[in-house]
């Protein structure tokens, strides 16, 4: 009785469709995050909090390894960064690092002052990265009011930043090279 009666609900129409349309749905649903219609890979949706996490996870452990002096966050939203500081700060304890939350950012001719003004930067470092970057930071706005912040002791604080960002000196010269005047100002 079990497999007639079966095969006889299968035969009422009605469930024959609810059945087919389960079966559509749960195929689209099992595929739709693997390939698209071409049979292209499709790439999993990822938040931004979870991005911008992931970046500081990474940037930390390279500090902390000792690959890079100084590494920096995205630059971000007052609003958004206060979202994520103290899970970042966390992150950086597990690598032995830290994170300064710069509101801020020295700007060099190496990037243009639009991707930062307005936003907030975690510098992520050991001692005595901080101290360096603070000391640049003090350097350059002392040359600015002495009204010498230009040509070649611009170019200096912007080599520095590189430098204690460990780019190399070819790609300092290169960030330089292509910018001819990065700043806004």
């Amino acid at each position: 009785m079990g497999q007639s009666s079966t095969w006889t609900m299968i035969g009422n129409p009605a469930m024959k469709k609810s059945i087919l349309f389960f079966l559509l749905i749960f195929s689209v649903a099992c595929n739709s995050d693997q390939t698209n219609r071409k049979g292209d890979q499709l790439k999993p949706e990822l938040d931004n909090r979870s991005y911008q996490l992931g970046i500081i996870a990474g940037f930390s452990e390279v500090v902390g390894a000792g690959v890079k002096k100084l590494a920096l966050s995205s630059p971000m939203d007052p609003s958004e960064m206060a979202e994520l500081v103290e899970e970042a700060k966390s992150i950086a304890a597990d690598y032995s690092v830290q994170i300064y939350l710069e509101e801020d950012f020295l700007v060099t001719d190496l990037f243009p002052e639009s991707i930062t003004k307005g936003k907030h930067v975690l510098l992520i470092y050991r001692e005595p990265s901080k101290a360096d970057y603070m000391a640049i930071k003090a350097h350059k706005n002392a040359l600015i009011e002495q009204g010498a912040y230009d040509g070649e002791a611009r170019l200096d604080i912007a080599r520095k930043m590189g430098r204690l960002l460990s780019y190399t000196e070819e790609h300092i010269e290169e960030l330089l090279g292509n910018t001819p005047s990065r700043q806004d100002k």
